[in-house]
């Protein structure tokens, strides 16, 4: 058996690793909504998808979470670009068998226990739907994507529609009481 075919067996038999424990974790997921208002928010994103994070802090702002509530990180298919200009990048090598992560700040992030979490991909890629099964957020938000288990609330928008994810945000926050709403 050649070098190369024996890795890409390893790494399926990882991949499937990390979809059996990813299966785990929403199959076990309790969810426990309590009428706490929303003071701090975490944000995934694709890179590939969106880059902006300006959007981030003003939809933060549009929330009235203060600006060290937020915390935004970013997946990147192509790791080693974007890695120089983004600080919280992360990549598939950050994850070891069984979805276990490997990076330090990936996982402070993932204990961080968020009033929200805004899951903004639309991207099927099991890293990504990993982190928002593990984040310890107490109410997860994304946008529609293939799989709909990771997610308490869905907004049903394309990622280049920001402004009507944001309004329908706004709309089912306040509806929902996790929000006050000043605007």
């Amino acid at each position: 058996m050649t070098k190369v075919k024996r890795q890409m067996i390893l790494k399926g038999f990882k991949e499937k690793s990390k979809l059996k424990y990813l299966n785990k974790i929403v199959s076990n997921r309790i969810v426990d909504v309590t009428n706490n208002k929303i003071k701090s928010l975490g944000v995934i994103i694709h890179i590939d998808e969106v880059d902006d994070f300006d959007l981030f802090r003003k939809l933060a702002e549009f929330l009235n979470i203060r600006p060290n509530n937020l915390k935004v990180i970013a997946y990147s298919s192509n790791d080693e670009e974007v890695q120089k200009s983004w600080d919280s990048c992360f990549n598939s090598k950050d994850f070891a068998w069984n979805g276990k992560v490997k990076n330090v700040e990936l996982q402070g992030f993932l204990d961080t226990k968020f009033d929200a979490l805004i899951s903004y991909y639309s991207k099927d890629e099991l890293e990504l739907k990993l982190l928002t099964a593990m984040s310890k957020a107490e109410l997860k938000i994304g946008i529609l994507q293939s799989d709909t288990s990771m997610n308490d609330l869905i907004i049903k928008t394309h990622l280049i529609e920001f402004d009507l994810f944001k309004s329908e945000l706004f709309k089912y926050l306040t509806i929902l009481k996790k929000i006050k709403n000043e605007q």
